[in-house]
């Protein structure tokens, strides 16, 4: 019931925009190109998904994000862990990534597309580039904050530094990791729209609402912009639902 009650709060600011909105577009008030009646929009997403080129590019955007995820996800843990275990990794190429962080992940895209041109391979380094960062973090944070006590333990045990990792260090880590590859994911999906919508050639969703934009076809755009906002907000609520399985055992 409280779950139903604040689901129910917070869909009263979302109405009354929409209110808003059809009040505007119905009374002239507002030109109704720039704000488009609700019906328009219903009717332009209903003509899009029949004629499947709005789901043909909704499903070029997720196998597009899917693709980039898993690069950039794994070279993430890859690297994360490494610095996390390695003091010598740390020492060597910590700085240079601590540098390159601070560079806006949109800032690559000029050198990605004349490296790999402005086709699906600069997408996909595009999108793996913006998932990288917040896994590797993550990953080197959990890590490097493995609990004294049981590595004291482990000592005392003598356990071998693989059996120390498996046993100790991995499950300690695993929250902070799965964080990580949660950011990533909304990096990646969020780096896929910026890489559809500055990098056009191809389907996607980013290309249907930069189309809609370029025609001034207002309804286009905010159908593509509505549903670039329920994909993101269904992907973090799968990676939540998906953190809460995999570490069901903490709570237990």
């Amino acid at each position: 019931m409280i779950r139903a009650g604040a689901a129910g709060r917070g869909l009263i600011l979302p109405a009354i925009t929409l209110a808003v909105w059809e009040v505007l577009s119905r009374a002239g008030l507002e030109d109704p190109h720039v704000f488009p009646p609700l019906e328009w929009i219903v009717q332009t997403a209903w003509t899009d998904t029949v004629h499947a080129s709005l789901v043909g590019n909704l499903l070029a955007s997720l196998g597009r994000c899917a693709g980039g995820f898993v690069i950039g996800g794994a070279a993430g843990l890859l690297v994360g862990a490494a610095f996390g275990l390695s003091q010598t990794m740390r020492v060597l190429f910590h700085p240079l990534f601590n540098a390159l962080k601070q560079i806006a992940v949109f800032a690559w895209i000029p050198l990605i597309a004349m490296w790999f041109g402005i086709g699906e391979a600069s997408k996909l380094a595009f999108i793996a580039l913006a998932t990288f960062a917040p896994v590797l973090v993550n990953t080197e944070e959990g890590f490097r904050r493995a609990p004294a006590g049981l590595l004291e333990v482990g000592a005392v045990l003598t356990l071998r530094r693989l059996q120390v990792i498996r046993r100790i260090v991995l499950p300690s880590a695993l929250p902070s990791i799965m964080t990580g590859l949660q950011l990533g994911l909304i990096h990646a999906w969020l780096g896929t729209i910026g890489a559809e919508f500055f990098m056009t050639a191809g389907p996607g969703i980013g290309t249907f609402v930069a189309e809609g934009r370029d025609r001034f076809q207002m309804s286009q755009t905010l159908v593509g912009v509505a549903l670039l906002g329920l994909v993101g907000f269904s992907l973090q609520r799968g990676a939540q639902a998906f953190e809460r399985r995999v570490l069901r055992w903490r709570i237990a």
